[in-house]
């Protein structure tokens, strides 16, 4: 596919084999076009490593973190149960919102926490609101450990953001599923991965190998869950789709 963007005379051209289109350039359509392209070109230049959460890398695409907290604020959960940690930012993004809120914590798990990230989200002042668990996700004993830390009332949200393989997200989604509670989600993230195999650090597997797969074929298995992107609270634009590492993320517990 070949694109000409003209400023002058405000138009956005698509060139695929034989077929040609013509955009009005300030337009959803364009938008949505240009918006993909960029999060292609910024995944590749590692965009998403330049942000910081109260002291912690987070990782984290600003859109998403955004998305998140509207659905964190909507439901209000007692636990949000995040696999895969790295520098801890996203954790203490979530303990902020449940300090904010009044109520909630987090329950954080990696395979490996590395001695400077555990030292520095354990020194860190929203802490008190956080639980790590070292071990692999997906392993007896660690999912065991993770549920011990929940009581069968509380209202829980579940993150996935360890290994992004479809066989690691699909045993994941197995082994957490169960801990969501009706209205409210397990999120398969950074489903990009599909658009990215054609990027210089994609890698061509990632055409089927990727976290989307696993929550489509989830989605099959499990009638209890739809994929569901959630709604936007607030919406005055023309625009209705996410710009996002995480298309179709979100599976909503009936």
């Amino acid at each position: 596919m070949r694109i000409f963007i003209d400023t002058k005379s405000q138009t956005l051209e698509i060139i695929q084999e034989d077929r040609r289109v013509t955009l009005d350039l300030y337009t959803r359509e364009a938008f949505e076009l240009i918006s993909q392209i960029w999060l292609k070109v910024g995944w590749n230049q590692k965009y998403v490593y330049t942000f910081r959460w109260m002291g912690r890398p987070i990782i984290q695409l600003p859109e998403d973190m955004v998305r998140i907290q509207e659905v964190i604020y909507q439901i209000k959960p007692d636990v949000v149960i995040e696999t895969g940690i790295a520098h801890g930012g996203s954790l203490i993004y979530y303990a902020s919102l449940c300090k904010t809120m009044g109520k909630g914590r987090v329950i954080g798990i990696d395979i490996e926490i590395r001695k400077q990230n555990r030292i520095a989200i354990e020194t860190h002042e929203l802490f008190p609101y956080i639980t790590l668990i070292e071990g692999n996700s997906t392993d007896e004993t660690t999912i065991q450990t993770t549920k011990s830390h929940i009581n069968t009332k509380e209202t829980v949200l579940v993150i996935l953001d360890s290994n992004h393989t479809k066989e690691h997200v699909l045993r994941e989604l197995d082994a957490y599923h169960d801990l969501v509670t009706p209205g409210s989600y397990i999120v398969a993230t950074d489903g990009i991965m599909k658009e990215l195999s054609d990027v210089p650090r994609g890698n061509s597997d990632w055409t089927w190998n990727n976290p989307t797969a696993a929550a489509l074929e989830f989605s099959r298995h499990h009638q209890d869950f739809v994929m569901e992107q959630p709604p936007w609270p607030f919406n005055e634009s023309g625009l209705n789709a996410n710009v996002t590492h995480w298309p179709c993320a979100f599976l909503k517990r009936k």
